[in-house]
């Protein structure tokens, strides 16, 4: 199972170039169960924030319904929280996704930054990367 950062999901809902096609290559992969998605609690919150900001509420409640559908959810409990905070990351919604990944047993992350996730434990991706291993039939 992969995890994807918000910024990548952002990519798609936004359609932010040069981004797009590969965020959205990816989403459509966990449509078509080719990968198994999912997201951290944390990201659909910010994704309703975003989105409302840019368009409308409606449109923001739409777009969580829809990702809701499609992912599954990694959970940010207390648990996670303290583990993020006594980690080595400098950012800490990183942090806080990580651990929501690592806790519900994700394989890795796919993110646009993967220099904000070196500490990882799991393996981190670039959406790039991820489409190639897709297409060249790697499973997660």
């Amino acid at each position: 199972m992969i995890c994807f950062d918000t910024n990548v999901v952002l990519d798609t809902i936004l359609r932010r170039e040069p981004h797009r096609a590969v965020a959205t290559r990816l989403v459509y992969a966990v449509e078509e169960s080719i990968i198994s998605g999912q997201l951290g609690a944390t990201t659909l919150t910010t994704v309703y924030y975003i989105v409302q900001r840019e368009y409308t509420a409606e449109e923001a409640r739409r777009d969580v319904r829809d990702l809701l559908q499609t992912f599954n959810v990694a959970p940010v409990q207390r648990r996670v929280l303290e583990n993020a905070a006594q980690s080595n990351f400098s950012d800490y919604e990183d942090a806080v996704l990580h651990e929501a990944a690592r806790e519900s047993g994700a394989d890795g992350i796919v993110t646009r930054n993967t220099d904000d996730f070196a500490p990882a434990t799991l393996s981190i991706h670039t959406p790039r990367e991820l489409v190639h291993g897709i297409d060249g039939s790697l499973s997660f």
